[in-house]
């Protein structure tokens, strides 16, 4: 569906699995940032009202996903540790035009959301196929769905606004891009890491 050009070895989920209290901080936090951009793009489209009413709805779910990751650690007794960098959305960003008009650099920020969104349902995916912990496989299943139909918002909002033929274009940089930087990745105990 997303046309990932690597694939996580599913060997990341042992990583992972070795330290839950690290991959749900990492988790939270991310969840936050999701929140986060969904806010920064309502800013940027005052004259789209559909639109800002989809974005607040992902901002209210991923906010939503953050409460749950916070709950499960504190069920489980660990620590919710300060926010993490992320490296991976941090190369990501190098990626987003700065020049051009307003509407491809709007575009590319929808591209770039959907990126995360994209990946993030990839690991997801790979975390409830290898992990043995049973309340996370069904949690992080339950989560896959949701990155997914975030990823299809985003990708629709940027062929909305933009020629759908030029984003689909700029769409496969994208992926060639993400698929040179995620080679670095996926031997931290990080969602994206």
């Amino acid at each position: 569906m997303f046309k990932l050009k690597l694939l996580t070895d599913p060997r990341w989920a042992n990583i992972a699995e070795g330290n839950l209290e690290e991959i749900l901080t990492d988790h939270a936090w991310c969840e936050q940032k999701a929140t986060t951009n969904a806010i920064t793009l309502i800013t940027m489209l005052p004259e789209y009202p559909e639109i800002i009413t989809e974005l607040l709805n992902i901002a209210k779910e991923e906010l939503e996903h953050f409460q749950m990751v916070h709950e499960i650690i504190k069920k489980r007794g660990f620590e919710f540790g300060r926010e993490r960098k992320d490296d991976y959305v941090g190369e990501l960003i190098k990626f987003i035009r700065h020049g051009g008009t307003r509407y491809e650099r709007i575009i590319d920020r929808m591209l770039f959301a959907a990126m995360i969104e994209a990946r993030s349902c990839e690991r997801f995916k790979v975390l409830t196929e290898n992990i043995k912990d049973e309340e996370l496989k069904v949690f992080y299943k339950e989560l896959m769905i949701s990155e997914a139909n975030h990823y299809t918002t985003f990708i629709g909002f940027a062929r909305q606004l933009g020629d759908p033929e030029t984003v689909n274009k700029r769409w496969e940089e994208w992926l060639d891009y993400e698929a040179e930087i995620i080679k670095s990745y996926g031997k931290k105990e990080t969602i994206h890491g």
